[in-house]
């Protein structure tokens, strides 16, 4: 992979638009020479969520850089503030909620960058996710 990129500034990453907020994608095949690793920030503005999802193939650890997060790793509960972070296992349900008034900036570090299969599937209208919080 020739093109692929060793730094990623601002200028080089590539923004994804999803109904949770802006993800900046700073490490992903096809922009580095990724295989285990993705990395994303995700700029959720308040009132905004990623509903309960699994992911089948990866882990993730969600690090808290700006605001509060209410994090779900299965049915546990946890508010995270900066510095902060959570660890979710291959295929366990999670969400996170923006639990701020302002924007809540997190990073996602996923493993591994490529897999077969769906990388998310939602669960939040399924019990006892879409009752969990009520």
């Amino acid at each position: 992979m020739s093109d692929a990129l060793r730094f990623v500034t601002s200028e080089e990453m590539e923004v994804e638009e999803l109904p949770w907020g802006p993800h900046e994608w700073l490490c992903r095949p096809g922009l580095v020479e990724a295989e285990k690793l993705l990395l994303v920030r995700v700029r959720m503005p308040a009132g905004k969520a990623h509903k309960f999802h699994r992911h089948p193939a990866m882990e993730e650890i969600i690090y808290v850089v700006e605001g509060k997060a209410e994090q779900w790793v299965d049915k546990e509960k946890k508010l995270l503030g900066p510095g902060d972070m959570a660890h979710i296992p291959v295929d366990m349900v999670h969400g996170t909620y923006n639990a701020g008034e302002g924007t809540l900036v997190f990073l996602a570090i996923l493993s591994p960058a490529k897999f077969d299969g769906p990388a998310l599937i939602d669960v939040s209208d399924e019990e006892p996710w879409k009752s969990l919080r009520n």
